[in-house]
């Protein structure tokens, strides 16, 4: 029974069939969502979930089993702790029932189910893994974006606050315009504004809130030209390096454990060949021993066994 789980858990056909069912549970999600329209089809969609929810049971039981007397050994796993909590977490399903109130808990549960594509496809757990390696660089970084953001905001506040309301009203206001900004998203629009003044642009319908206008060229393109170069062209793109960098750590990684896993095959098979020539070994010693007990209980009996091999060979040598 191990030996067979171990070797489906290990088949490409088995990796691919869990592919093409966790591809099924996620365009069964999708289904989902178009609610009324689909109502008619509820039965099937119904029967379809119980069927992957089965396979997905199934699966964690192959890997467990396969881990023979340590079935530990899967739970050291993190994308196994990641499978086995979607599977426990979807059977709460049918105890949760239709019940509006736990309807948004259960619809985040089958969308959960899409995510064992990570756990399915190295290559993702790759990117993942990457990602997950690089939230401390991250988070520095962020600290910084944040400081970069929170400086610049109050400086708008201050120099832009009286021509542009809109954007410049208040702190929080500020860094979420430097937010827009920083997406490059129509950026260029909310400088234009601050560079020749609301009354000239930008404030067409809202001419209501524009009661200071003041434009001011230089002191706003140099404003926010620097604000996306440091902000965009640089802080941002230490993200990426980040990311960049703890994609090299990963692939490092797991080059390593995959050269140490083909050596553990291959001191495996060295074991295996030396059991192999042992065993032979032992065969023939075997033969021989049982061969020289036979002649000691011929000769024990009185038949020159011995001698008569002797002469046969002495006899033999001289007809040579």
């Amino acid at each position: 029974m191990v030996s067979l789980c171990k070797k489906i858990a290990g088949s490409k056909w088995f990796q691919n069939f869990i592919i093409v069912v966790i591809i099924l549970a996620g365009v069964l999600v999708g289904i989902q969502t178009y609610g009324e329209k689909v109502d008619q089809w509820t039965p099937i969609i119904d029967t379809l979930d119980w069927i992957v929810l089965i396979i997905f049971t199934a699966e964690v039981f192959i890997k467990i089993t396969a881990e023979g007397n340590q079935p530990q050994n899967y739970f050291k796993d993190t994308w196994n702790l990641f499978d086995f909590f979607i599977v426990v977490a979807c059977y709460a399903g049918p105890f949760l029932g239709d019940n509006a109130e736990f309807l948004p808990v259960l619809r985040l549960i089958r969308i959960l189910r899409v995510f064992k594509l990570v756990t399915a496809l190295p290559e993702l757990q790759l990117i993942v893994g990457a990602l997950l390696r690089s939230i401390p660089s991250m988070a520095y970084i962020s600290l910084l974006l944040g400081l970069l953001f929170y400086i610049y905001g109050a400086m708008a506040v201050f120099l832009f606050g009286p021509n542009d309301p809109i954007h410049f009203e208040n702190l929080q206001v500020g860094i979420l315009s430097l937010f827009r900004v920083i997406t490059l998203e129509d950026w260029t629009d909310i400088m234009y504004i601050n560079m020749y003044g609301c009354d000239n642009y930008g404030y067409g319908d809202n001419e209501a809130l524009c009661t200071n206008p003041s434009g001011s060229p230089i002191l706003a393109s140099l404003f926010f030209v620097s604000f996306v170069l440091i902000g965009t062209m640089i802080v941002l793109n230490l993200f990426i390096g980040v990311i960049m960098n703890g994609m090299d750590e990963m692939k490092a990684e797991t080059e390593i454990k995959a050269k140490v896993e083909r050596k553990n095959k291959e001191d495996g098979m060295n074991i295996k060949n030396e059991m192999h020539l042992l065993i032979d070994k032992v065969d023939a010693l075997k033969e021989e021993l049982s061969l020289l007990t036979h002649l000691y209980e011929e000769e024990k009996n009185g038949k020159p066994v011995l001698q008569d091999i002797q002469r046969q060979v002495n006899g033999d040598n001289l007809d040579i």
